[in-house]
């Protein structure tokens, strides 16, 4: 059990259920978020490099503004359901539930597959 108690422990209503489990799980699970914040960071940085790439072109391309979109868009996306996946693998740790299933690998997967087709049409069209 943690010394402290649960109430000063945030979000309150996932430490008020279940047992606390095994450190190592929940340190697991806490690398796994930064993993997915990591992830967002770089899909966020590659939109803003691909816009600046555009706004020092001597003609913007609306194919580079869309891609710089969808990768700021994908690191939203990440960065915003990192802390739900986070939350939930806890509590099914805490309840000794099944894990949760990876709902936003398969999006970032097929999307990334996506934008990187985007970029190979955009630098056979345009020579980026």
């Amino acid at each position: 059990m943690s010394d402290a108690p649960s109430g000063s422990r945030w979000p309150r209503r996932l430490y008020e259920s279940g047992e606390e489990p095994d450190a190592r799980f929940t340190l697991a699970n806490e690398r796994t978020f930064l993993a997915w914040i990591r992830t967002a960071l770089a899909l966020m940085a590659a939109g803003v490099g691909v816009e600046a790439l555009n706004a020092v072109s001597p003609a913007p391309e609306p194919l580079r503004t869309a891609l710089a979109v969808l990768l700021l868009l994908g690191g939203v996306l990440c960065a915003a359901t990192a802390f739900t996946r986070w939350m939930n693998t806890e509590r099914a740790l805490r309840r000794g539930g099944s894990l949760p299933a990876p709902r936003l690998a398969p999006v970032l997967g097929y999307g990334l597959g996506v934008i990187g087709l985007a970029a190979c049409v955009l630098l056979l069209v345009t020579g980026f």
